[in-house]
């Protein structure tokens, strides 16, 4: 289906186009403009800058008390900035009550009317807005289709699963076809097969409808899997913004590096020419080079690091866990360091552990960050 039933008319609508994502487009433009909140002495948003694209499936992310569900909360109404701005298609909605706002959005624990059935709950806004009974059930209808529940209509809240439940939150949010649809960690109450197929549904739904997303998650796999763009918020500002790969291969700061996905942080000696000294190979710098001289630590990703059984080697394996293709060797390095390396389960058949073994840094660009005060003892010494 290309476009949503109006909710005046009960017929589909024609869907424009993004020539930038090559797809249906009806969503708007949104921008948080220097957005601050808080709540007592505690700052929710420190002067949030961040923009949504029409049709783009934009993810917050970062840790609790980052500010992310604060953030959509002041998208949709529910709450109201100290100070800042937030625009729709360039309109200054900020000071706009949240029935008129014209988004739709899906929460966590689904919400949806006890004593209303499926088709009733979908429709519940368009009969606030007045639409005839017929034009209601045509369109709670179409979309009970469109989120894969064609013969649910009848059934009540508590006669549907947990996935069941949240595709019919989709349907409502999606009945009054808003220009803006905000999912609040819509999937963190479901198992995880469900939660799996439910994220590929509303990634498909919202690429086929064009529709503007905000998508807020503590799950980094969601947030990676599905959006456009990931926006990694923390203690209210915003770290980056960019496409998943880019995150995850070029990340603007320390804490993004850290925070999405896993890490290495390794000891390193600057050279003085743009490159640092780490594990026994030197690798150019990527970024900026702290400024002092003082010691540093090297981010690397686990695929970012070789290691090979050798009696001669410096590393000792701690553990060796099989992840399918790859396998993850947790590997205890001189001076109390820890590494984990993500090899080619094939070629890690003899990295067992106790294992002496040979470490080597991929020669690619690593990002390097000021050293860390204390360094944790490694895995293996922690266990002994």
């Amino acid at each position: 289906m290309s476009a949503l039933p109006t909710a005046t008319t009960g017929r589909p609508e024609p869907a424009r186009t993004d020539a930038a994502h090559g797809r249906a487009a009806t969503g708007a433009r949104v921008e948080f403009r220097s957005l601050r909140r808080a709540f007592g002495p505690t700052v929710a948003l420190d002067g949030l800058d961040l923009t949504a694209g029409p049709g783009e499936l934009l993810a917050l992310l970062g840790p609790s008390g980052c500010g992310k569900t604060t953030a959509l909360r002041v998208l949709a109404g529910f709450e109201q900035p100290d100070s800042g701005e937030v625009l729709v298609d360039g309109e200054d909605i900020t000071r706009i009550p949240a029935n008129r706002r014209d988004a739709g959005m899906v929460f966590q624990s689904y919400s949806l009317f006890p004593h209303l059935n499926a088709r009733d709950n979908v429709a519940f806004g368009l009969r606030v807005r007045k639409v005839s009974a017929a034009e209601r059930h045509a369109t709670a209808a179409e979309l009970l289709d469109l989120v894969g529940l064609p013969d649910h209509g009848g059934r009540f809240p508590h006669q549907m699963s947990g996935g069941q439940q949240q595709r019919v939150a989709l349907a409502r949010a999606l009945a009054l076809r808003p220009r803006v649809l905000l999912l609040d960690e819509p999937l963190s109450a479901l198992d995880a097969k469900v939660r799996l197929s439910l994220r590929e549904e509303i990634r498909r739904l919202q690429l086929s409808l064009g529709i503007t997303t905000i998508f807020v998650t503590h799950d980094q796999e969601e947030a990676l899997s599905m959006a456009d763009r990931v926006a990694v918020l923390n203690a209210g500002r915003l770290e980056q913004c960019a496409p998943p790969a880019e995150l995850y291969e070029r990340p603007a700061t320390a804490f993004v590096a850290e925070f999405v996905g896993t890490m290495n942080r390794l000891p390193g000696h600057l050279t003085g020419t743009g490159s640092v000294e780490v594990a026994g190979a030197t690798l150019p710098v990527d970024g900026e080079i702290p400024a002092g001289g003082g010691p540093v630590d090297v981010l690397i990703r686990p695929e970012g690091i070789r290691a090979e059984a050798d009696p001669e080697g410096t590393a000792t394996v701690v553990s060796a866990s099989f992840l399918g293709s790859v396998t993850r060797v947790l590997l205890d390095l001189p001076d109390g360091v820890a590494a984990k390396a993500d090899l080619p389960s094939r070629d890690a058949a003899d990295l067992l552990p106790g294992v002496r073994a040979r470490v080597t840094p991929v020669p690619r660009p690593v990002l390097v960050v000021p050293a860390a005060p204390v360094r944790e003892p490694s895995a293996g010494k922690a266990a002994a």
